[in-house]
């Protein structure tokens, strides 16, 4: 059995990356257009066509951001991935196993929750997207961030290049 050892991430792989996170720091960073369409439609209000509009927006990129979650889970079982850093002590490894799991299956869940709750009018989805979904995606963006950060400056490993330049 021939087993192929990848060295970095591949050029697909790193654009899907960064394209996502800049998606998902939009929709965190600037729902408000969902928000106040969410506040009208629950307390009966006609939302204007401005507000159906900025609802839409968060509404594509949530859809996109599934589409590359998508799209990545099918580059990583395809393209593989790089070995993880020997350096790093086997609860962190744990850890990081964890926080990427978390990731995406956050990725997948939470668009396909706002996708229920938009499209379908599951009401009842609501809070459990906007609030706690919400609130364990900045959780563990912050998790995965610190432990980049790790890698990069304490370890001193390449993690943090291989999804950058490759």
């Amino acid at each position: 059995m021939n087993v192929r050892v990848v060295v970095g991430y591949s050029l697909s792989q790193r654009f899907l990356h960064w394209a996502t996170v800049l998606l998902v720091l939009f929709n965190l960073l600037l729902p408000d257009g969902m928000n106040a369409w969410q506040r009208l439609v629950r307390h009966g209000g006609t939302p204007s066509p401005e507000q159906i509009a900025s609802a839409n927006i968060h509404a594509y990129v949530g859809i996109a951001i599934l589409l590359m979650t998508v799209l990545r889970l099918g580059l990583r079982f395809v393209q593989g991935v790089p070995l993880k850093a020997s350096d790093e002590p086997a609860i962190f490894r744990f850890a990081a196993r964890l926080a990427h799991a978390s990731l995406y299956l956050l990725l997948l869940a939470l668009p396909a929750s706002g996708i229920a709750v938009y499209y379908f009018g599951a009401q009842a989805l609501g809070s459990l997207h906007a609030d706690v979904l919400k609130l364990i995606l900045w959780i563990v963006i912050v998790a995965h961030v610190f432990g980049a950060l790790v890698h990069q400056f304490y370890w001193k490993t390449d993690v943090l290049r291989r999804m950058t330049v490759g």
